[in-house]
């Protein structure tokens, strides 16, 4: 899809031949003298039109306007969030037209968060996947054009939601698509297609190479399934080799059946979206080709499936980490944690600025949390609350939960150095705790979208999170170098 941003007064608006044209009007409407302003001054005054976000009033051809239909939509303060429900109402409402070109005008000057936030809702409501479907109807809306009065103040935020909607929709591909269409391979694949970008980069390992640099835990997750595991190696170089590299790293479990420890069958199809993490690492550095920030950024995904076989990994053995702490595996579906611990470890040799792990990682997050906020742990204070303001500012939210070391004490085993799980209580925080102790050479934070990456019901399907989150993040800090991570 095609955005353009463009600053016009009502009367261009008005003349601008499309198929539909939302018209955003808040609380603060000045009416001015145009057939269109006169009109919204009309629906107001006779209570047909409410400037509360999310009250509209769709037209059909009317003589004040060049567009088949416009719709009058309230937008309060013109916030992100009320932005986003005024745009997610219309396009609901206009869902089955074959709209290709699209205005959406404010009819007051724009917020930077407002236009952030029309950028995504329209992206967000017109994706449509298609890759295995066999007669596909993709998205009609072909173009979007942003029409505002202050164009040269919001141009940045514009372009910078832009570039952040092409890595959200490659997220939400890879992380949408059935395991036998994303597998450990394919997914290298996708990097390697990446790498074709400007200033990217990609290596893949295969099971011999992660072998050789001693990945038992990741190994051991893999074990099960006859898909060969794959380690992948993005890079994005934008700064000299001198800057230290900010490393994400991206759960890549391609489907998780629990292993010996067997999910239960209902919805377990939904563990396709297992590697969420690792389509947004990918989805980040698609943004990152777009918008270019001087930075270096280094995206690691270790990629295996989660089955159960006469190999796999069972409940009780334990296993040796690339770190050489030995685990003792007590639920083989608490598996999320053995692939990232080793990569970890490797992130090591990058002598990274900061370290920020993906993961779909512990229903309990789920339950803390629902789909609302990612979980957020991070162990310096600097780095959680430049992630947590990121997630703020993108509207791709998280919140912080705590690190005491009090919650590893249920990690403690008398048969290895640490057990993957610990009790019920605090799920995402022992599982976090577990994380941790892998990363004492560098700040390390660890976001858990296990609530957030994916919507089930009749809207099943991947949200592209937290790409916004990461994105905006990587932005910040690239705008900021001497910046604390």
């Amino acid at each position: 899809m095609n955005f353009e941003l463009k600053s016009m007064g009502l009367v261009a608006v008005a003349s601008e031949k499309c198929d539909a044209l939302v018209l955003l009007v808040p609380e603060a409407y000045k009416t001015g003298k145009d057939d269109l302003s006169q009109l919204v001054a009309q629906a107001i005054k006779d209570k047909d039109l409410e400037t509360r976000p999310g009250k509209l009033l769709a037209l059909y051809r009317p003589v004040q306007a060049n567009a088949l239909r416009v719709v009058l939509a309230g937008v309060g303060e013109g916030n992100a969030k009320q932005v986003r429900t005024a745009l997610t109402a219309v396009l609901a409402g206009l869902k089955g037209t074959a709209i290709k070109k699209l205005v959406v005008c404010f009819a007051a000057p724009a917020r930077e968060d407002g236009v952030r936030a029309a950028v995504h809702a329209v992206a967000d409501a017109s994706y449509t996947y298609t890759t295995t479907k066999s007669k596909p109807e993709g998205r009609t809306l072909q173009k979007l054009l942003l029409v505002v009065s202050n164009a040269s103040e919001v141009q940045g935020t514009f372009e910078r939601a832009v570039g952040i909607v092409s890595g959200v929709e490659l997220a939400k591909e890879w992380a949408n698509r059935p395991a036998n269409h994303a597998t450990p391979s394919l997914l290298a694949r996708a990097a390697h297609e990446l790498a074709k970008l400007p200033k990217i980069s990609c290596t893949v390992l295969g099971p011999k190479e992660v072998a050789k640099l001693g990945m038992g835990s990741f190994m051991a997750v893999a074990q099960g399934s006859d898909e060969p595991l794959r380690f992948i190696v993005l890079r994005y170089d934008g700064a000299t080799k001198s800057h230290a590299p900010t490393v994400l790293i991206g759960k890549g479990i391609t489907f998780d059946s629990g292993g010996i420890s067997i999910k239960p069958a209902p919805e377990m199809d939904e563990m396709k979206f297992d590697m969420s993490g690792a389509a947004s690492v990918l989805g980040v550095f698609k943004s990152l080709s777009i918008l270019k920030p001087a930075m270096n950024v280094v995206g690691l995904i270790p990629s295996c499936e989660n089955l159960l076989s006469g190999r796999a990994v069972k409940p009780g053995d334990v296993i040796t980490s690339m770190s050489g702490q030995t685990i003792e595996v007590l639920n083989t579906d608490a598996e999320g944690r053995l692939v990232l611990c080793d990569a970890l470890t490797y992130a090591e040799r990058f002598k990274p600025r900061a370290v920020v792990d993906i993961a779909t990682l512990t229903g309990a997050c789920m339950v803390a949390l629902g789909g609302v906020r990612s979980g957020l742990f991070a162990s310096q204070e600097d780095l959680g609350a430049a992630l947590f303001a990121a997630g703020e500012a993108a509207q791709d939210l998280c919140w912080r939960l705590p690190l005491d070391d009090d919650y590893a004490e249920g990690l403690k085993t008398g048969f290895a150095d640490v057990a993957n799980v610990a009790g019920r209580a605090g799920g995402a925080i022992t599982a976090a705790k577990f994380l941790q102790r892998f990363t004492e050479k560098f700040p390390w934070a660890h976001l858990d979208i296990a609530g957030t990456a994916w919507k089930s019901g009749a809207a099943k399907g991947a949200t592209g999170r937290p790409v916004g989150l990461l994105v905006e993040y990587l932005m910040t800090q690239s705008a900021h170098p001497n910046a604390s991570p």
